[in-house]
């Protein structure tokens, strides 16, 4: 989290920073810093130093702004003017230079600290680079040509003569200057193409350039115009870059308003060809710096790192009667601790198995399992094994799975016992792939090839155990007619003494048939990978397995093998990406590693240690390993990413109270990278905290609605948590629904802990993927624009159609059934003739009557639902001619009189309120149930943009928001509305606002409001009291 936050420019942007150089606390650190942006300057005292200046407004734009001789600053302003402005003392211009000539500027860099030696280099629309002189400022020394589109950013590198400059035709180029302002020359060294959007920021890091860049990617050049190193991480385009020069790391900044930290790190190093003995059909790892191989012959052999050759394990004849060579041969290690020693496990296509200490092959243990062959092998970590000893699962013919317990002893073969045996359901692939015993004991889960999860009983009890002491000999031979051979009847019936168990909980087909890769177990819940691209969370309720939500890490990884939880609570993803190995971080959101290895249909195997992480594969008839030694991470996140696009929605979930820390408001929004984030907002810190990201939308979110309790009043609120139904709906009409739980967490970064339980989902094109010839129909491609939700359980939103010809102009309402998981159409309405852009309902108790208030166009119309429900809503009650355009926002606020106040707002900037009455029809019918107007006002360009937030505090007080940026607070009076106050806020775009009351002080209204588009921001205010009633006349 950052240290501190301070609003420095007020109604302005930040555009640029700029530290005074000069020895600061630690030595090098700034004592002051210049933040400029629109027409406004600040300067900022941080740690030590002077006093630091208020924000100053001065008369033209500021594009740059660097410090000179005497602590002054010296400016470059708009129209190509050079400045030396004296910010102290109430601020004053000390020179200026207007260097005209060259068009309209879009960047700026300064050279020189004395006004003698002041340079200008102005990055123009044109495309083109000018260079002043500050001091003979009547036309450009230089200008350089090369750009095809504007010049967005400039840094000159004073020791070396160099300017780089980007541009937005995604282009990058070095030019050789000498010092600024000095010759008439200037040649281009280098031409940086490989962005794939417009350049926003360039440094220079030595000779060489690095570029930031819309489309996410800050890059580093080569001297050759191409990619040296490519970092990614950010949500969405990046706006902002720096360098510090000692040390070498990188910041950069972006429109998901993150801030990370990038520290130098080696290159990767390649996989390297070991040259394996034989032609290898299996590698395994047993730990990070050895490797096991199993031929095609039978042999086993293992690689030690340290001694850089092969050594034989098991030669071909022992290994292939141990295993019964054929082609179903498979190969198991596990690592003990301490790093030196690994049982492993070696079976073949007749049923047998071999067991083994590594550092004693010679020892070993012969079983015969099976009549037929072995299809799935593989460890597992059991609690309550002492150290030397593990898991062992393994599948046969017809659905078999044993469970085996194995012990190592030194310098004898290891100690076997039959634990259990299990029947896996009926299926074409009928083996399992991996399993995890849970801590909570007497419980095993695992997955098999069919991508089925099973939860078995697992007691292991002594007296159920059966013990194969004759299967253990200390020759290499295990085929032998004394010890080998002569004892597996005995083995084959002694699985007679357990039972046969079947699952206690069935989730049939959870991830696909590919199959299920892994099984983890982390704090109180299950988590389950497939090949399918997608992870799930799960928990146990009872002795049933429930799935609680679907989570895809990252887009283009259609193969997840592994989770692995860091110390540091980072989320390790292991998996496939396309034909490359790849750990992905989901705090950082970058490519940890990345191995070129073939995809992973072939053999491999992956081990991590505190000090190194191996990953060993078959490629071209040969065992490649890659080795890369434990460093700390290259990416740092100093704020985390919120979103990468536009912010379409927010909603305000609660408030929860946490000792020794101010109230932390948790609110949701959704944005148009398809995702929808929990969100904890400190008002204290000004930190926003995203504490759960929901992923599985398809399209933009546009819509989001809330049901349940959200405030202390509400039955099922707690005094240290919150929990509610989100409904989101968004492009091709997907909704979707969770409950979220948000409880105190103090071990937490942001104190705060958020469960989503996925509840639901509806999508319309669901039963368009499911057509036959679909080429030949015409696809409707609804999408959902917004949507409500109430406590009682309900939702509404339509879908308009993205054919203009012909529109569907819709409105759906839906019910949720919470138990069955089901989101069932109730009733709908296809009465617009307009594109309707926002819904609000209220519920109306009498008479069990829902009222639904429906927005098209340019009307407020308000349809009725009754119980029973129909499947159509029929025509709206009242329809109000409300705006001259578009109405782009709508509130619904019951009053203390039970009458009902429809706030509105229009493309027009107007406003328009009135106050409704429903009136009850009487006996059976309700026909005659209405809606009665009982005032009504509007406010004519109330603002100068369309009005996109509007909410009622209390009936006589409104708030409004719109594009051009203005938030007004208005009051309802005999007279109309009046203007009481006027707040400038700093989201461009403004898509939604979200407001709630707090406690009053006093007689004065306390509300925050939250508004979103380009951006979020948090605003609080105070209402005037309610004005005195007046007097009765005589």
């Amino acid at each position: 989290a950052a240290a501190g936050r301070r609003s420095v420019l007020r109604e302005a942007s930040v555009q640029g920073l700029r530290a005074e150089p000069g020895p600061g606390p630690g030595g090098g650190a700034a004592r002051r810093v210049a933040a400029f942006g629109g027409r406004w300057l600040a300067v900022l005292a941080v740690r030590r130093g002077g006093p630091g200046g208020g924000p100053r407004l001065l008369g033209a734009r500021v594009w740059e702004a660097r410090w000179a001789a005497g602590g002054r600053l010296a400016l470059a302003l708009g129209g190509g003017t050079v400045a030396l402005y004296e910010w102290r003392g109430g601020g004053r211009w000390l020179r200026r230079a207007s260097c005209g000539g060259a068009g309209a500027l879009r960047c700026a860099a300064l050279a020189g600290r004395t006004w003698a030696r002041l340079a200008l280099a102005a990055g123009t629309a044109a495309g083109t680079v000018a260079v002043w002189r500050a001091a003979e400022a009547a036309a450009p020394r230089r200008s350089l040509r090369g750009h095809r589109g504007a010049v967005l950013a400039l840094c000159y590198a004073a020791p070396r003569g160099l300017l780089a400059s980007a541009s937005e035709d995604r282009s990058v180029r070095l030019w050789a200057v000498g010092e600024l302002g000095d010759g008439d020359g200037g040649c281009c060294l280098l031409v940086c193409y490989g962005h794939g959007a417009r350049v926003a920021a360039v440094v220079l890091r030595g000779p060489r350039p690095v570029s930031a860049g819309e489309d996410g990617a800050c890059l580093e050049w080569d001297g050759g115009g191409g990619v040296r190193r490519a970092r990614r991480g950010h949500r969405g385009a990046l706006r902002a870059l720096a360098l510090r020069p000692a040390g070498g790391c990188l910041a950069t900044g972006g429109d998901d308003g993150g801030v990370r930290l990038w520290r130098p790190r080696t290159a990767a190093p390649a996989a390297l060809a070991l040259g394996a003995p034989g032609r290898p059909r299996a590698a395994v790892l047993a730990g990070p710096r050895r490797v096991l191989a199993l031929d095609e012959a039978g042999g086993l052999a293992a690689y030690e790192a340290a001694a850089g050759r092969w050594g034989p394990v098991l030669p071909p004849p022992a290994a292939a009667a141990a295993a019964a060579g054929g082609a179903r041969g498979a190969l198991a290690a596990a690592p003990l601790p301490g790093g030196d020693e690994a049982l492993c496990a070696l079976a073949g296509g007749d049923g047998r198995l071999l067991l083994f200490a590594l550092g004693r092959p010679g020892a070993a243990a012969g079983l015969r399992l099976f009549e037929g062959a072995v299809r799935g092998l593989g460890w597992a970590r059991r609690p309550g094994l002492p150290p030397g000893a593990a898991a062992l699962l393994v599948s046969g013919p017809d659905g078999e799975m044993l469970w085996l317990d194995v012990a190592h002893r030194p310098g004898q073969a290891p100690r076997v016992r039959l634990m259990g045996r299990y029947l896996l359901p009926p299926c074409k692939q009928r083996w399992h792939t991996c399993a995890a015993f849970l801590p909570q004991g007497g419980l095993l889960v695992c997955g098999d090839r069919r991508g089925s999860l099973l939860l078995f009983p697992c007691s292991g009890s002594p007296e159920w155990a059966a013990e194969s002491a004759g299967g253990a000999h200390g020759r290499a031979d295990p085929g032998g007619e004394g010890s080998g051979s002569g004892s597996e009847p005995s083995r084959l019936l002694c699985k007679g003494a357990l039972p046969l168990e079947t699952p206690l909980s069935v989730l049939f087909g959870l991830h696909g048939k590919m199959g299920v890769t892994s099984v983890t177990c982390h704090g109180d819940y299950i988590y389950s990978t497939g090949r399918d691209g997608c992870y799930r969370q799960l928990r146990l309720r009872g002795q049933q397995l429930e799935v609680l939500r679907k989570h895809r890490p990252c887009k283009g990884l259609q193969w997840i093998e592994e989770l692995r939880f860091a110390p540091d609570g980072d989320l390790l993803v292991l998996g496939f990406h396309a034909d490359n190995f790849v750990v992905w971080s989901s705090r950082t959101g970058e490519k940890l590693h990345c191995v070129p290895c073939g995809g992973g249909h072939r053999s491999w195997s992956y081990c991590s240690s505190p000090e190194t992480e191996a990953f060993a594969f078959i490629k071209c008839g040969d065992v490649m390993l890659y080795r890369c030694e434990a460093e700390p991470r290259e990416q740092q996140v100093l704020l985390a990413s919120l979103h990468g696009r536009e912010i379409a929605c927010v909603r305000r979930l609660g408030a929860v109270e946490v000792p020794g820390r101010a109230a932390l408001n948790i609110f949701v929004t959704g944005s148009e990278d398809t995702t929808a984030c929990v969100l904890a907002l400190s008002e204290g810190s000004r930190a926003a905290v995203p504490l759960a990201r929901l992923s599985d939308h398809i399209s933009s979110v546009r819509a989001l609605a809330l049901a349940g309790p959200v405030g202390p009043g509400d039955e099922g609120f707690g005094d240290e948590g919150l929990s509610a139904l989100l409904f989101s709906a968004g492009g091709r009409a997907q909704i979707e629904c969770y409950r979220l739980l948000c409880s105190r967490d103090p071990a937490s970064e942001s104190a705060v802990a958020c469960q989503v339980i996925h509840v639901a989902s509806h999508r319309l094109d669901e039963h368009w993927e499911r057509k036959k010839n679909r080429h030949k129909l015409v696809k409707m491609d609804p999408e959902t624009r917004t949507a409500h939700g109430g406590k009682c359980g309900w939702t509404c939103w339509k879908h308009p159609s993205p054919t203009a010809d012909c529109p569907l102009l819709l409105h759906r309402v839906f019910g949720l059934l919470e138990a069955t998981q089901k989101l069932v159409l109730v009733a709908e309405s296809f009465h617009h003739q307009r594109c309707v852009l926002k819904v609000e309902a209220f519920l109306h108790m009498e008479a069990t009557t829902l009222v639904a208030s429906l927005l098209p166009l340019t009307k407020v119309s308000v349809a009725l639902l009754t119980k029973p429900v129909f499947p159509a809503l029929g025509t709206p009650l009242l329809t109000i001619m409300a705006h001259s355009c578009g109405v782009n926002s709508l509130h619904v606020h019951e009053t203390p009189e039970g009458q009902y106040l429809v706030a509105s707002g229009s493309d027009d900037g107007s406003i328009h309120l009135c106050l409704l009455e429903v009136a009850l029809g009487r006996g059976e019918a309700m026909a005659g149930t209405c809606l009665r107007v009982l005032e009504r006002v509007a406010r004519p360009c109330a603002h100068a943009a369309h009005v996109t937030g509007i909410r009622v505090l209390r009936p006589d007080l409104l708030l409004s928001a719109s594009v051009d940026q203005r938030l007004t607070l208005w009051r309802w009076g005999p007279d109309g509305l009046d203007a009481l106050s006027t707040t400038f806020f700093h989201v461009p775009d403004l898509a939604e606002l979200d407001c709630w009351e707090v406690a009053e002080a006093g007689r004065e209204l306390q509300y925050y409001c939250v508004l979103c588009g380009q951006g979020l921001e948090m605003l609080h205010g105070t209402a005037p009291p309610k004005p005195p009633l007046p007097e009765a006349h005589q």
